[in-house]
């Protein structure tokens, strides 16, 4: 018997997989668990040992007995041989419970005694393998955990699946993994039992790679050598920690535009069907590697004649992937492009690039081959690689201008004007503006080692500050240092008091000294004729000043919006586009906010500016979300989030902003997870402006969640911070109401008051009506909570109103919902010779429509769950139930996939654009759907989500 034991990885190896495999792991798990038995499926490398490893660890300990066999290649030609690995140990339990002529069959095959073959004693070994399988059940629950079907020998194959077919209720269960090169796994499933659960898996994504190899030790990589590492592996964990492994080991890193050096251990893995090409193929094939999008006509033009026959035979081995409709040659693997180039030697590289530098039609291409052609320095080289990184920059492609400024560097003589440092610092600006802070800051350190230019040294110490984002801490003791060799020129002087107002606002929490070192720099910036500068800091002094709700700001923004501008200042996301769109989103202009961030966005996209698209998606989330749009929030937000987390950079402001998001359109448990996310981030940073949102972000979840007494505790420490930021324009976080109606649940009306009267002053002053109007729905709250029902009334109904023609649609919900519960709380109590409350009677069906066109699904169920529960329910909503998706289990793949939508409000023509398919198609569907699931309409759908059953 094979003890369970046997399963229990070294503590390593777990964490390996939960990296990315969390999802697909849980899958499995729930499939074991009711029963049913799972097929792991990918390619070499993808993970499924492992995965298959710790699902038997994990689950290995309901069964009481577990089988294993793990095949191997070059033993898949002998018969019985896995038979003999699942079976040898329990043979002497199992056999006297046989017949004979079973027993001596299975013994036979098993032993090696009396030659068993399947022709001769076919049916005999057939039943001896399943009573075996029923003898063991008898006992306790089996697992039978098989590696590597694909080598499993035939013999040993066909007797499981005789086995797998007939097992019915019987307690044996299979976890299998298999290789396969795409979805050919089917072949495989007769060797397992009919509800067999067939899972691929697929490749990492880039932060799943850089948290695998930063498990592994293999740190620290910058992330442009991440992102290398997970296009060269395509995403396989296997080639990723070997590609990891390999740079770990090599005392020097690969130049800028040079592949990664790839392990012998992979170059045999990849490149044996080479061995089966003649030497002018593999050529070609060489040119092809080092071509960025090579093709048949540039091969042509690189001097391969012979370039069509060539190809065809490599796509045959399946080293070339072919499509009649694209015309670039494809490898089938990036890392067979990788590993070609790396084993070639340097001579004969260097004249496939000189031959590409003249083929290559693009002048960015040319200019890379003809770099990585050349030894030494050269200045024309130089030259136009400089050219080639400008023309890049400028088609909005600044990570190739980076790759391409520190190859002129390279090939730049020491005594040139500008010279090879002046090219660095212009790659390491070209890396921040892509978001390889890693790469600008090492570049910019490696500057600082020798320049004695103070131009060149504050420069560098620039971009060492930018590099930090909202860390500023962390680089606390480079401002003496730039101060120093800023000396007394203005033009420098601006750039670093501009720095010192960021560190103001993010370390010290000051606005106000924030505001003064900003005014400071552009003042100076204007005297050194810095007009990028002096446009930066107006930026943020108007910013400032709109958070302050101080009076200077509409004036500060004009300055900063004033011709001549700077194309990159305004759309930089801490720039006058930027600040005037704060300006519009804080007054309740919400489509001219709307109308500023798309096209700022859509500026960005086109420079390749990844932080501004960071930030700039996560404004069009926050303008979308205020609009009553949550489900196209949600996306934004998500997008967003995950830029930033692939990018490294905003990954703390882009969490609070997706936890708003899902806390209205999503996963509320997401939403707490994510805020408390964010304020890790902004607690480690020591970023108190980012701390406030991020525990207003918490508190609103904590609201949504159904739990009032979190939500004051986390908001009434926003109300600390933000007092002691000088944050007072209410505009900014929007969570003044939601404390105000969490004191009330908690039975604290008089401070919940105090809140309301203390915020309306401010908005008053500022005139935002949307927070007044929010406030208003707070005070009704507080006056019904005084029994003061008829005014609460008038007050939430006026409201609804303000916030639905001011375009606040989730606001405009949320006062509707408010006023149903009110209603439904007064219909509860005795009213002897009183009036009935004016306007129709309790009914919580416009505060579900207005959600439900919000795609507002958390709110959806919170209505759900008030109009079930009844009026007693009324002040003290139960926490939001979680999804039930239990009763979609038996839905067919696209009958799931509408359901979903479904449940997330979306209306038939709506789920027809998101599926590709027709409305017809939707409807037919959701027929099915509804017949599967014993219910009748799309309302019953939206209970299931809820949590609610339908009857």
């Amino acid at each position: 018997m094979t003890g369970r034991r046997d399963f229990q990885e070294p503590p390593r190896s777990r964490p390996d997989l939960v990296i990315g495999r969390e999802d697909l792991f849980t899958s499995a798990r729930e499939q074991l668990g009711r029963g049913g038995s799972v097929l792991l499926h990918g390619p070499a490398g993808i993970g499924k040992s492992t995965v298959l490893r710790a699902l038997a660890a994990d689950y290995g300990g309901a069964a009481r007995t577990v089988l294993r066999c793990s095949a191997t290649e070059s033993e898949s030609h002998l018969p019985f041989l896995a038979l003999a690995d699942l079976f040898g140990l329990v043979l002497e339990d199992v056999s006297g419970a046989l017949p004979g002529a079973q027993r001596t069959a299975l013994e036979s095959a098993l032993t090696g005694r009396g030659e068993s073959t399947l022709q001769r004693d076919g049916l005999a070994l057939r039943l001896a393998v399943l009573s075996a399988l029923r003898v063991l059940a008898a006992r306790g629950p089996v697992l039978v955990v098989a590696d590597d079907l694909q080598w499993l020998d035939a013999a040993s194959a066909e007797l499981l699946g005789f086995a797998a077919r007939r097992l019915g209720d019987t307690p044996v269960q299979m976890l299998c993994a298999v290789r396969t090169e795409g979805q050919e796994y089917d072949r495989h499933l007769p060797a397992s039992p009919p509800d067999t659960l067939a899972v691929r898996l697929g490749p990492l994504n880039r932060t799943q790679v850089s948290a695998l190899l930063d498990h592994r030790g293999y740190t620290p990589l910058s992330r442009s050598t991440i992102r290398d590492i997970h296009r060269t592996s395509g995403g396989n964990p296997l080639f990723a920690l070997e590609l990891g492994r390999a740079l770990a080991e090599s005392p020097a890193r690969p130049r800028p535009g040079e592949p990664l050096p790839v392990p012998t251990s992979l170059r045999a893995l990849v490149l044996s069907r080479l061995e089966m090409l003649p030497d002018e193929a593999r050529r070609t094939l060489l040119v092809a590697s080092a071509g960025a999008r090579p093709t048949l006509a540039l091969l042509h033009a690189a001097g391969r004649e012979n370039a069509e026959a060539e190809t065809a035979r490599a796509a045959a081995l399946g080293l070339l992937v072919t499509d009649p409709e694209a015309p670039a040659l494809r490898f089938a693997h990036p890392l067979i492009s990788a590993a070609l180039y790396a084993e070639a030697p340097a001579q004969e590289r260097r004249a496939v690039h000189a031959a590409l530098s003249t083929a290559a039609s693009d002048p960015i291409e040319r200019a890379r081959h003809l770099a990585l052609a050349t030894t030494g320095t050269d200045p024309d080289v130089a030259a136009r690689l400089a050219e080639a990184g400008a023309l890049a920059r400028d088609r909005g492609a600044p990570s190739v201008a980076a790759s391409l400024g520190l190859l002129s560097a390279r090939h730049t003589p020491a005594d040139s004007a500008p010279g090879p440092d002046e090219r660095r610092l212009q790659a390491a600006e070209d890396a921040i503006t892509a978001g390889e802070a890693d790469l600008a800051r090492d570049i910019a350190r490696d500057v600082l080692t020798r320049a004695t230019v103070p131009a060149e040294r504050v420069r560098a110490w620039m971009v060492v500050i930018e590099a930090a984002g909202q860390a500023l801490g962390e680089v606390d003791a480079v401002f003496p240092q730039v101060l120093a060799d800023a000396g007394d020129d203005p033009r420098l002087l601006a750039q670093v008091y501009y720095q010192l107002a960021w560190r103001g606002l993010v370390v010290e929490g000051d606005f106000a000294e924030a505001r003064q070192e900003a005014a400071h720099a552009a003042e100076l910036a204007a005297r050194g004729g810095d007009r990028r500068t002096e446009l930066m800091a107006l930026s943020f002094q108007a910013s400032t000043e709109t958070l302050m709700g101080h009076p200077d700001a509409p004036v500060t923004v004009k300055r900063a919006l004033k011709e001549p501008q700077d194309p990159y200042v305004a759309c930089h996301h801490n720039g006058a586009g930027s600040a005037r769109f704060r300006w519009l989103i804080m007054s309740d202009q919400l489509p001219e906010a709307r109308a500023t961030i798309t096209a700022l966005l859509r500026e960005v996209r086109r420079r390749g500016m990844v932080e501004s698209e960071v930030h700039f998606l996560r404004f069009l989330a926050d303008t979308e979300l205020r609009s009553g749009h949550c489900g196209r929030a949600l996306d934004l937000a998500r997008e967003s989030l995950r830029l930033a987390r692939d990018s490294g950079i905003g990954e703390g402001a882009s969490a609070m902003l997706a936890s708003l998001a899902e806390a209205s359109a999503g996963d509320v448990d997401r939403a707490l997870a994510l805020a408390r996310e964010a304020a890790d981030h902004a607690e480690v940073d020591g970023d108190q402006m980012y701390l406030s949102r991020a525990l207003a972000a918490l508190g609103y979840a904590q609201l949504v969640a159904g739990d009032p007494a979190a939500t004051v505790r986390s908001l009434r420490r926003v109300r600390e911070l933000e007092q002691g930021l000088g944050i007072n324009d209410p505009g900014r976080g929007r969570w003044h109401g939601d404390l105000a109606e969490a004191l009330v649940r908690i039975g604290e009306p008089g401070e919940a008051q105090d809140v309301i009267d203390t915020t309306r002053a401010h908005a008053l002053r500022l005139g935002r009506q949307s927070v007044l109007a929010v406030l208003d729905r707070a005070e009704a709250l507080v006056r019904a909570a005084r029994g003061e029902h008829e005014a609460a009334v008038a007050r939430l109904t006026s409201v609804q109103d303000r916030l639905g023609r001011l375009g606040y649609g989730l606001e405009e919900a949320r006062a509707a919902f408010a006023l149903a519960r009110l209603r439904a709380q007064a219909a509860a109590l005795p009213r002897t010779g009183a009036r009935p409350l004016p306007g129709p009677a309790a009914s919580y069906d416009e505060a579900a429509r207005l959600f439900r066109r919000c795609r507002a699904l958390p709110w959806l169920r919170q209505v759900d769950a008030a109009a079930t529960a009844g009026p007693t329910a009324v002040e003290a909503p139960a926490a939001t139930p979680a999804v039930s998706l239990d009763a979609l289990e038996g839905l067919a793949a696209m009958e799931r996939q509408v359901a979903s939508l479904v449940m997330e409000g979306a209306t038939n023509r709506e789920i027809a654009a998101r599926l590709f398919i027709s409305v017809k198609t939707v409807e037919a569907t959701l027929t099915r759907v509804y017949r599967k699931l014993g219910i009748r309409s799309r309302v019953d759908i939206v209970r299931l989500a809820a949590g609610r059953r339908t009857t």
